[in-house]
């Protein structure tokens, strides 16, 4: 299992204030301005996002956690000896339950996510309905690889909510590549992955009307000003998304209004109107894109499931031999 702590006081920082000026000065200072997604994630980001679940435009959110029942059910049948689940980034925990609920031999479950406070709230919430289960939280960055140990009974991966599609089609092989190797030989993964569908249904999940989406990544500039003593008018900003249909994505930016220039702490970053700071990607996959990029990184499809109108993907991974790079 892996060896973490019960408390946040006890983890080193994954999210260290020097990594995240780096990467944000890095980031700024490029030809094309970009700030990794892993950073909308702090407290706030992350009650943002559960707002963003809810919502009637977001419909891979609801629409996965309605396909979770019936794969539950059947991954019950599959998975009869003990097993531990690893889960990465697994924000409020809310999609591990139905696994939880119809899954009898899980014995242990070890969620890893950037955001430790809201991980750990969540975890200790998780606790009081799943007694039975040893729960051991870890805070770190899922994009690298996290040391474990032994693990109790058989091996499952876990990475529901499209996040898959965060990553470039490149990245996305080398993180699966990265978990097949942390998992080890004979691990299963089982991934949620979102499909192309109509432009328009994809537009509205990233522009809802309430402006939730927007404020979650408007709070990556404020999460700047708070942590790293930047100066971002927020208001010379504005929320931007949409379906590139060429590249098969969702693209999520952040438009200058102005020429203008931006302190963080003593570096100073210049924008000209209408430039953009690129800070998500969501990659969506038809089902024989995303089986040919599981077994270029090394996973046999074992079993899949779709929702009505092949609205979402849930894919049952295995892991091929480790001497495959």
């Amino acid at each position: 299992m892996l060896q973490v702590a019960e408390n946040i006081a006890d983890v080193d920082s994954v999210d260290s204030e020097s990594d995240f000026e780096r990467d944000v000065i890095n980031g700024l200072s490029s030809k094309t301005k970009a700030i990794s997604p892993k950073y909308f994630y702090d407290e706030l980001g992350s009650g943002y996002f559960d707002e963003i679940c809810n919502l009637q435009e977001y419909y891979p959110y609801r629409t996965e956690l309605k396909l979770l029942s019936t794969v539950a059910n059947d991954l019950a049948s599959r998975f009869l000896k003990p097993v531990s689940i690893v889960e990465f980034g697994a924000g409020s925990l809310v999609k591990i339950q139905p696994l939880l609920e119809a899954m009898p031999n899980i014995c242990e479950f070890i969620p890893i996510d950037i955001s430790g406070e809201h991980l750990f709230h969540a975890a200790n919430k998780l606790r009081k309905s799943f007694p039975n289960v040893h729960i051991n939280p870890t805070q770190a960055d899922f994009c690298h690889p996290v040391s474990l140990s032994t693990f109790r009974g058989d091996r499952l991966g876990y990475f529901p909510g499209s996040t898959i599609g965060n990553f470039t089609p490149e990245n996305a092989q080398s993180f699966l590549s990265s978990a097949r190797k942390t998992l080890g030989q004979h691990a299963y993964m089982l991934i949620g992955v979102d499909t192309k569908k109509s432009p328009q249904l994809l537009h509205n999940a990233y522009n809802d009307a309430k402006g939730v989406t927007a404020k979650f990544n408007l709070n990556l500039l404020s999460r700047i000003n708070r942590e790293l003593d930047g100066n971002f008018d927020l208001d010379t900003f504005d929320h931007y998304a949409y379906y590139n249909p060429s590249h098969g994505r969702i693209e999520m930016h952040l438009v200058s209004s102005c020429n203008q220039l931006v302190n963080i702490g003593s570096n100073e970053i210049e924008f000209n109107s209408g430039e953009t700071i690129h800070t998500e990607c969501s990659y969506k996959y038809a089902p024989e894109e995303f089986t040919q990029l599981a077994g270029e990184a090394g996973w046999s499809v074992e079993a899949s499931w779709f929702a009505d109108q092949n609205m979402f993907g849930v894919y049952l991974l295995r892991a091929d031999s480790l001497t495959r790079d």
